[in-house]
């Protein structure tokens, strides 16, 4: 099969039951949401791009001159009068285009993140770009990982505008840009298991995961990137039927097939696992030809949603200012998800130490995420939804976040990683 790759005439220089039943009853908006907007089964034909992002505390150095660690993950939102960085965007989903969709509220704007410990600088887009000078970055994932990418490359756009330089896929699920003030390319792979995969269909309404095999569509490119961001959750909470290897270890949510229920969570952190572990032999030897030398990982974890009631109805999400932290506490699922991409993350990183050319972190965004139900699309998803009055039923997403938004802060955070890899 051919590869059909975005580098090709490129320039080179460049408990319990109870609780798991309890979780997945609470999933089935998610579920559906996402059989509404989830994208479309992905093409058989393998594909290349670019992509990297990353988290964990980095370093700040007080009046003592001590260095103490800043844990991003812990905090609160503050007011912000200076707003977001930007207003409109070009790179855009459409779905996620909520002030030219006429979302009345800009209240939601006006927020920033603020540890507890330390300071989270606003985001310099021409820092980054410095910073990732002739380097290959990657965001590899679900719709989440695409929606933090196009956050960065608004971001990004404020200082350099990028170039669209590759496109192939049903709904722009494999790109490339390129920056040429300082030939950095930004990619986005569509992988939203990390491992292969084969998606639900029309005649088939579940999910196929071979845990042990990771998805060749990006693992392929992993020689040619220096940074790469994965990103995957919702769609571990789908329908599905697990292998490993020959073998068929289980199934969620799978009536009617006749297979045993063993839940998500460590069939998740087995596609984590498989994922850290690829990337680690691939990338782990020094004497693989071809190899860029350092490769800087990062995982970025789960993303809660925040739906209230049906997902179709008026008032889905209907927040419009964050939570006190006292106010919402992780737990459940995002609690569960959160922790098991962390723990492989430490695994990798331990695994990984004694190598001179794979850096992992984990961009723990999960609890900042948690406090932010203002920020979804809900309703202005569609543009204009309510322009011929309310009607009965009305789609609503409280998954992704409006552009610009709340995620806009998971890349200052990458940022803040890269800067204390770097020195």
């Amino acid at each position: 099969m051919d590869t059909i790759s975005p580098f090709k005439d490129q320039p080179h220089h460049f408990p319990l039951r109870k609780l798991l039943l309890l979780a997945l009853y609470a999933l089935l908006p998610i579920i559906l949401l996402f059989h509404l907007i989830g994208p479309l089964s992905l093409s058989q034909t393998k594909h290349s791009l670019i992509i990297t992002t990353s988290s964990t505390p980095s370093k700040e150095v007080g009046n003592d001159n001590v260095e103490n660690s800043c844990d991003y993950s812990d905090g609160k939102w503050v007011h912000d009068k200076l707003g977001p960085l930007y207003t409109k965007c070009g790179t855009v989903k459409e779905g996620q285009n909520c002030i030219p969709h006429g979302r009345p509220d800009k209240g939601y704007l006006y927020w920033k993140w603020k540890p507890k410990n330390c300071q989270l600088p606003r985001f310099d887009p021409k820092l980054f770009l410095q910073i990732l000078k002739n380097k290959n970055l990657a965001f590899v994932g679900d719709s989440l990982a695409r929606n933090q990418l196009e956050s960065l490359l608004c971001m990004l756009a404020t200082a350099s505008p990028p170039t669209l330089v590759f496109s192939h896929g049903e709904d722009n699920k494999f790109r490339k840009w390129h920056f040429p003030s300082h030939n950095v390319n930004v990619s986005i792979y569509w992988s939203p298991f990390l491992v292969k995969g084969i998606e639900k269909s029309d005649k088939k309404n579940y999910n196929t995961l071979f845990l042990d095999s990771v998805d060749e569509k990006w693992a392929s490119d992993l020689g040619q990137l220096d940074m790469i961001v994965l990103s995957v959750g919702h769609w571990f909470l789908h329908s599905a039927v697990y292998y490993y290897g020959d073998s068929v270890l289980g199934c969620h949510y799978c009536s009617g097939q006749n297979y045993t229920e063993i839940g998500f969570y460590d069939v998740y952190g087995k596609a984590y696992r498989t994922t850290l572990n690829t990337i680690i032999e691939r990338r782990g030897n020094n004497n693989n030809k071809g190899n860029r030398g350092i490769l800087d990982v990062i995982v970025t974890t789960f993303s809660p949603a925040h739906f209230e009631g049906e997902w179709d109805k008026l008032g889905a999400c209907p927040k419009t200012q964050p939570y006190n932290p006292e106010e919402k506490k992780l737990e459940w699922m995002d609690e569960q998800m959160r922790e098991t991409a962390i723990n492989q993350v430490n695994v990798a990183k331990k695994e990984a130490e004694n190598l001179s050319n794979v850096r992992i972190e984990a961009v723990d965004v999960t609890k900042l995420a948690l406090l932010r139900p203002d920020g979804h699309p809900g309703p202005y998803m569609h543009p204009f939804p309510f322009a011929n009055g309310i009607e009965e039923r009305v789609q609503n997403d409280c998954v992704h976040w409006c552009l610009p938004g709340p995620i806009d802060t998971w890349n200052e955070i990458l940022l803040q990683v890269i800067k204390n890899w770097t020195g």
